[in-house]
């Protein structure tokens, strides 16, 4: 094949060559996300020559991204981060096909497109979404790239990878109280690290080279740099199929609404604040109808709550705020809602409020 001088350092390697080459010419890798383990993971693929790379992340660049998201520049803040990752790869390397999609993962667009791709990549910090990513990539039967970040300790793994185990089979618990980066702090370096992790399992699924971790978890952390690999089993779920995926997910999403929007019921005493962060976070919140009852222990101290009110729900950023209204509507809460971008969003509204 004609190949650029440009992959001339790696079709030298005996287990790529020009073979391997035109294996990564003709590879369809997707990768959900463009924040701090996309910016880690995009360039890379790019460099290495595959073809076509799509990037999905309905999200725009805000300055608290920079430190960790390091394809992007200041002068960029505000735009698509879809957008913005397809200009740094297209600058890069031309020869790279790029399909930015500027929309957030769901039910409804997931399916169709996985189904364009080879090797499908979860570079987001959101449980609920990964959980959707592994049962789309069941159902299309795609290989899932794994990665995540908690403070200064990183996982990497590959789900579906030729019969192999899913991400269920590591988490089966979808009602778990785990934080993202904007609840528990990151530093760009983690990413970093774990983003190159990962596609380095892409190329070696592509090239054929190597041991993936499929049935294994990488666990890193960065500040002995020990690393530590776990083997785990395949579950009884085997598969997922299309009808089971629409029936889980066609029900009524979780119902949002932005803090401005209730303002004005802030001293309504028909209406209940419930912050389900830990007690330990800040910035602390004092509003005058509220209670704190943390996520894992919602069930056990729902009776704290009065089903007769309206029922607000908050955290940090607004992730285990919708986890919690599932939580609740389980148990026939009707009116509850969770508030939209958390706390993140709140403190800029109640100044006189917070106490820090």
């Amino acid at each position: 094949m004609n190949t650029s001088n440009r992959y001339n350092r790696q079709i030298i390697l005996p287990e790529i060559g020009d073979e391997g080459q035109y294996k990564l010419l003709k590879s369809k890798v997707l990768v959900v996300g463009a924040g701090g383990l996309g910016a880690a993971i995009l360039p890379y693929l790019a460099s290495a020559g595959v073809g076509e790379i799509g990037i999905v992340d309905d999200d725009t660049i805000e300055i608290s991204n920079l430190h960790r998201q390091v394809i992007y520049k200041t002068s960029a803040v505000g735009k698509s981060k879809a957008e913005e990752a397809k200009l740094m790869i297209s600058q890069l390397n031309s020869e790279v096909k790029v399909n930015a999609v500027s929309e957030k993962l769901s039910a409804k667009n997931a399916i169709s497109l996985f189904e364009k791709y080879d090797i499908i990549v979860d570079a987001t910090d959101n449980i609920a979404v990964k959980y959707l990513i592994n049962d789309a990539c069941l159902v299309v039967n795609k290989p899932m790239v794994y990665g995540s970040i908690f403070r200064f300790q990183g996982q990497v793994s590959v789900f579906n990878y030729q019969n192999g185990p899913t991400y269920r089979c590591l988490y089966p618990d979808e009602n778990n109280n785990a934080l993202n980066c904007e609840d528990a702090g990151v530093i760009g370096i983690s990413v970093g690290i774990i983003g190159l992790l990962q596609a380095n399992e892409v190329l070696k699924m592509i090239l054929g080279i190597g041991e993936v971790l499929n049935g294994k978890i990488l666990v890193y952390n960065i500040l002995n740099n020990e690393q530590q690999k776990y083997g785990f089993d395949k579950s009884d779920i085997l598969s997922i199929s299309r009808e089971s995926f629409e029936e889980k997910y066609n029900k009524s999403e979780v119902a949002e609404i932005s803090f401005d929007s209730v303002l004005e019921e802030i001293n309504n005493d028909s209406v209940l604040f419930v912050d389900v962060r830990n007690s330990d976070e800040l910035p602390k919140i004092s509003l005058k109808n509220q209670v704190q009852i943390p996520l894992m222990l919602l069930e056990n101290e729902i009776e704290k709550i009065d089903k007769n009110q309206m029922i607000y729900v908050f955290c940090q950023s607004g992730i285990r705020s919708k986890m919690a209204v599932e939580v609740l509507q389980k148990h026939q809460f009707k009116n509850v809602k969770s508030i939209a971008g958390g706390v993140l969003a709140m403190k800029n509204l109640l100044k006189e409020e917070i106490k820090v």
